[in-house]
């Protein structure tokens, strides 16, 4: 063999990569799963950065959860309908549309609320548009990394997310964009990695869609078949008859289920009630 034809080092591919830049990201990809292969580097700081090139190349419109599924207010909502909404919902943020129901024109962050709920006289004094914070609008072709930049700089959480038209097209967070690059962020619905089930004070469950069938049914005292099936996300899959997104429910026998978390390929958590 050849000194021109030998396999080529990683340190001499490194090399390459220090003294100029990588013709393509495959290129990148290449020498850092070498590093990755040879204990330079770590197999989850490997995957943050795949995730990272990815997130540079998606728009706005892939994560943003759509209007149907969005947990808004109108500006004339009453305070008594607000709390148990946001008691059921537990979101921090809220948009407020105006009297058509079109559009968004502020931001509702339910801690300006606790005041009113702990104080009846606060009550009286009750008026949402005061509350509001401003609606930050992006379009649903923005790309996810200068989303990103301009939440930590201007110290935004939530966008308002408008098409071609400048109608309002759903909302996005900085959880939704940070997820994409580091996995889905613990809250407190979810659930610990040893547990499949977990119940809150207020009647509600939280259960991982992987949770086998039989393991379901002995918890609830349900009676789902697992002939076909193997997991009570695929129970509500099969129900839904398409892969639902965050937010869309559905009941099924004496059960209410409410999609926590879900990508494009399948459900991974779930909010159970009995009816």
């Amino acid at each position: 063999m050849s000194e021109n034809s030998k396999p080529r080092s990683w340190l001499d591919r490194l090399n390459d990569l220090i003294s100029r830049e990588p013709k393509d990201k495959e290129q990148l990809m290449e020498i850092l799963r070498d590093a990755e292969e040879r204990h330079l580097l770590s197999g989850e700081m490997l995957s943050m950065i795949e995730s990272v090139l990815q997130v540079s190349e998606m728009q706005v419109r892939e994560v943003m959860v759509p209007k149907s599924q969005m947990v808004a207010f109108e500006c004339d909502s009453p305070l008594e309908k607000l709390i148990p909404l946001v008691i059921e919902s537990g979101h921090s943020r809220y948009p407020v549309l105006d009297d058509s129901g079109n559009d968004v024109i502020g931001i509702l962050l339910a801690k300006d609320l606790l005041k009113f709920y702990a104080h009846k006289k606060a009550a009286d004094q009750y008026d949402i548009t005061s509350m509001l914070r401003p609606t930050v609008f992006v379009p649903q072709s923005k790309r996810l990394d200068i989303l990103l930049r301009e939440f930590r700089i201007n110290h935004n959480h939530m966008a308002i997310v408008i098409d071609e038209y400048g109608h309002v097209a759903g909302l996005v967070t900085i959880e939704d964009v940070l997820e994409q690059i580091v996995g889905e962020i613990e809250d407190e619905y979810d659930i610990d990695e040893e547990d499949t089930i977990k119940k809150h004070t207020n009647g509600v469950y939280t259960v991982k869609a992987a949770t086998p069938i039989g393991d379901f049914n002995e918890y609830f005292h349900s009676n789902f078949s697992d002939e076909e099936l193997d997991t009570i996300g695929g129970i509500v899959l099969q129900g839904f008859g398409h892969l639902p997104k965050r937010g869309e429910s559905i009941e099924i026998e004496k059960f209410h289920f409410k999609v926590l978390h879900s990508d494009n390929r399948r459900i991974h958590l779930l909010e159970v009630t009995e009816k």
